[in-house]
């Protein structure tokens, strides 16, 4: 059982579809906090060749402090109506514009009330539809689960039974330094890193931005393309070992 954990990012970007493909189960991190500017509530999208940030506004019934995600609330759908008004301006010359543009439509004005679903729906609507058939779990359906961080992710693995974790890179600096390679292996949990080197692919404008929303590749290269692109930029994964920091 080869797992990954991330927390349901907003529209992510097309790495995040590449680890949840090389994986056989993809946990959702929903049960801890909700940070302040995180890719949980905003992400990029390619407005007149620029990088531009939308962002999903948050219902404040707590502190930000005291916001698990499962618990997080989108205060209002204003949001997407003028996102998806600004998309169809910077993106009504994309080469898929015409055959996906209402699936995207569809995606961002998905009428869930917590932030947690509503990401994570997008995201597995977006891996049926190009045909990425990992499975899909929530931390909160996994009982109680201690630790934070390392320690988290190590508890999740026990939980499902995991042999292998593979780790986005930007867990790198507090797996590294809480040595957790080590006590993964003692159970038996052989740890990697995910090992992605961005594609560049046909996109609407005059220059190519990196690191775009999903959006913006299912735009661009249509919905039949866009997991060939993706896996494209696939590498080996990286033992925790072989690791050079």
């Amino acid at each position: 059982m080869k797992i990954a954990v991330m927390q349901p990012t907003f529209n992510p970007w097309m790495g995040y579809f590449d680890l949840i493909n090389s994986v056989d189960l993809f946990v959702f991190l929903d049960t801890v906090q909700l940070a302040k500017r995180s890719w949980q509530t905003r992400n990029r999208l390619k407005i007149n060749d620029r990088e531009h940030i939308i962002s999903i506004p948050i219902k404040k019934e707590v502190g930000r402090d005291k916001t698990r995600l499962i618990n997080a609330k989108i205060a209002n759908r204003d949001w997407a109506q003028k996102s998806i008004k600004s998309i169809e301006m910077s993106y009504k010359k994309a080469n898929y514009f015409n055959s996906v543009f209402s699936f995207v439509k569809d995606l961002l004005l998905d009428d869930a009330t917590f932030l947690s679903t509503y990401n994570s729906g997008i995201i597995k609507r977006v891996c049926s539809a190009i045909g990425i058939s990992t499975e899909f779990i929530y931390s909160s359906q996994l009982g109680k689960l201690s630790g934070s961080k390392d320690r988290l992710l190590f508890n999740i693995c026990k939980k499902v039974e995991a042999d292998t974790y593979v780790s986005p890179r930007g867990s790198l600096s507090y797996l590294a330094e809480n040595n957790a390679g080590e006590y993964f292996l003692k159970e038996n949990i052989a740890l990697y890193y995910h090992n992605y080197e961005h594609p560049i692919y046909p996109q609407v404008g005059k220059i190519f931005l990196p690191y775009m929303g999903i959006v913006d590749l299912l735009l661009n290269v249509g919905i039949e393309s866009a997991k060939e692109v993706i896996v494209s930029g696939h590498k080996d994964e990286i033992f925790y070992k072989d690791l050079r920091l």
